[in-house]
Formats: C-alpha cells, structure tokens, sequence
C-alpha cells in the first residue's frame, strides 16, 4: 500500500468570517405547548428559561434554529 499524505484545506474566508460573528438571542415567549422540533431548537440555542439571554456564533446551522423558533425570540446582532 502506498502512503498518502493528509493535507487540510484552508478554512474558507467566510467560514472564518461567519465564526467570528456572534449574536445574542433572548427567549420572549415560553416554549410551553409548541411542537417538539421548535422547543429542541431552542433548548439547542442553549435557552432554559424565559428572558435568558445568550451569546451563540453566527453560522446557518444556528441562523435555521432561530428561524424555526423565530416567533419566540428577540435576535440583536453584536
């Protein structure tokens, strides 16, 4: 077998752009009575508990959870 060599790409700029970005989102509205999928979005923001607020990276995969639980959240770009 021959040897290969591992080689790692360069983040992209964006990527690196994105990551560095942050935003602060705060629970408005409780998750009480709301389907499972929005109340696991939100409790994957890190929120426990109404009027908590917390700071989470800028990336699409937390720019769709806060869609899909949008009509509970107040979202402020830091």
């Amino acid at each position: 077998m021959s040897e290969r060599k591992k080689t790692s790409k360069p983040a992209s700029k964006s990527a690196a752009k994105s990551a560095s970005k942050q935003v602060t989102v705060t629970l408005t509205r409780s998750i009480h009575g709301q389907l499972a999928n929005i109340a696991a979005s939100v409790r994957g923001l890190g929120l426990r508990r109404m009027h908590q607020s917390v700071m989470i990276a800028d990336t699409p995969e937390n720019r769709g959870m806060m869609h899909v639980a949008g009509h509970l959240l107040k979202v402020e770009q830091n």
